[in-house]
């Protein structure tokens, strides 16, 4: 009896989950922000503009010539080489030679206990000197403006921290069956207008590409120090904002800035598989329900309505399984049209899901293993919570 109930309603929770999902997109598309929705600020702060870079070489020019280009009253630039072992250093001291703004240091040997990347950023925080702290990834590019808008979008918000999300470039297959997934899923499950309203860290979301904080709300909560083994800096970050009562802030980049985060598929997978299972704070059983019902949620109605003429599913009809799919291809098609992702890959989006859903699997199994790497070094194994 209880078995029957639950196949009776399985179809509706699909298509109420489906719905939530579906409103939580359409209030995002219409409330997050970009950068140029605000007037240009007076009395513009100096910026310090941070860029870790390990083996960079096919990236790091084109990031501090479009970071040199910008066109901001007073900003300084800090490259630190991490211990690269390609020309990454090389096209850093031939830059550098040429253009004051630009500042090139090395990277101290990795203290244990910390990642590379955060070690990288904190010594980073340390030599800067500006009122406002830009962190940016090698692999972005930015537009003139981007910096002069950014800025002016702290000042009228009055934030500590503004994040963004930037245009995505995915030059391949691999990256195209992957990468949309991350937008989709800031963009479709974590409901931005309520995490800024009610300031709960849990609903907080901020993406590492750009993370602008103000110097004092960044030296409040211990800046990198303070999440220092913890693989997903950029969230840990701006959950520690929020719990430390500052103002956090997500914005739309995609006019902005351009990254190309991935190359191909092997980098895609090593990177998701580094980061996924952290998202979730180390916990498995929240983890594996969660990442189950999303697989089941998006492709048991498409796999309805593919049967439908050979063999229906007695417990899930035809029409029910029409409103998901609906309501799936157009949180997606809202997702996407915002983020600028081109809207031809929402008919790919079963086969990136079940792509996803692998690679977070497989990111569960190789942090409880010790077995995470990522650019040659071995990721701290998480404490893993049931």
């Amino acid at each position: 009896m209880i078995l029957d109930y639950y196949f009776h309603i399985f179809p509706y929770t699909i298509v109420g989950f489906l719905a939530v999902c579906l409103l939580i997109a359409l209030v995002n598309y219409f409330s997050i922000r970009r950068f140029d929705d605000y007037p240009t600020a007076q009395g513009l702060p100096k910026v310090s503009i941070l860029v870790p870079a390990r083996n960079e070489e096919a990236n790091i020019r084109s990031c501090v010539e479009s970071l040199l280009a910008q066109n901001y009253p007073d900003f300084e630039i800090y490259v630190l080489d991490d211990n690269s072992t390609d020309q990454t250093r090389v096209i850093l001291e031939q830059m550098s030679q040429q253009n004051p703004h630009l500042k090139v240091s090395s990277g101290e040997p990795l203290p244990a206990g910390w990642l590379g990347k955060h070690w990288a950023c904190h010594q980073l925080a340390q030599n800067a000197t500006g009122e406002l702290l830009l962190f940016t990834d090698a692999d972005t590019r930015y537009r003139s403006n981007a910096l002069r808008d950014s800025v002016s979008a702290l000042i009228a918000e009055n934030a500590d921290l503004v994040t963004a999300f930037p245009h995505e470039e995915m030059l391949t297959w691999g990256e195209r069956l992957t990468v949309p997934i991350l937008g989709f899923s800031i963009f479709c499950f974590f409901p931005i207008l309520l995490a800024e309203k009610i300031r709960l860290p849990a609903f907080s979301v901020t993406v590492g590409q750009f993370m602008l904080f103000r110097r004092t709300a960044f030296d409040s909560i211990g800046g990198y120090e303070s999440i220092r083994d913890h693989p997903v800096d950029d969230m840990m970050l701006g959950r520690c904002i929020v719990a430390h009562g500052f103002c956090w802030k997500f914005m739309d980049a995609t006019r902005h800035i351009t990254c190309r985060m991935y190359r191909g598929f092997s980098d895609a997978l090593d990177g998701f598989t580094k980061n996924i299972f952290s998202v979730f704070n180390h916990h498995v059983l929240l983890y594996c329900i969660g990442w189950s019902w999303i697989a089941i949620s998006f492709i048991v109605p498409i796999y309805a309505l593919i049967t439908a003429m050979i063999s229906p599913l007695k417990f899930f009809p035809v029409s029910t399984a029409m409103v998901a799919v609906g309501e799936a291809v157009l949180m997606i098609w809202l997702a996407y049209r915002r983020l600028r992702i081109p809207i031809r890959l929402i008919l790919i989006y079963p086969i990136s899901l079940l792509i996803f859903t692998w690679i977070a699997f497989r990111s569960l199994v190789y942090s409880i293993s010790g077995h995470g790497t990522w650019k040659g070094r071995n990721i701290v194994q998480p404490m893993i919570k049931l």
